[in-house]
């Protein structure tokens, strides 16, 4: 870019800044609601916490398991692309 390309876009840039910043400081923050955790009994289930059977935990165990070893794979072959001389 020319010199006086920049000298025309730096108050433009300026003001974009300052209007991004003051809608950011214009809205709200949301905070978390942080409650505590519920007592534990036996008899009790929330529908989160719904009984699975030993197969299902067995499958879930499973697909968490290939689902790492897929991203291993995918993060290796990109570093392998990306750093390693071809």
């Amino acid at each position: 870019m020319k010199p006086e390309q920049l000298e025309l876009m730096f108050p433009l840039m300026v003001m974009a800044i300052l209007v991004w910043a003051s809608d950011e400081l214009s809205e709200p923050r949301q905070t978390k609601n942080v409650s505590l955790p519920a007592t534990n009994n036996p008899g009790d289930y929330s529908p989160r916490q719904i009984p699975i059977s030993s197969r299902q935990k067995e499958w879930t165990e499973k697909a968490v398991r290939r689902y790492a070893e897929a991203q291993e794979k995918k993060w290796r072959n990109w570093n392998k692309a990306m750093f390693e001389p071809g």
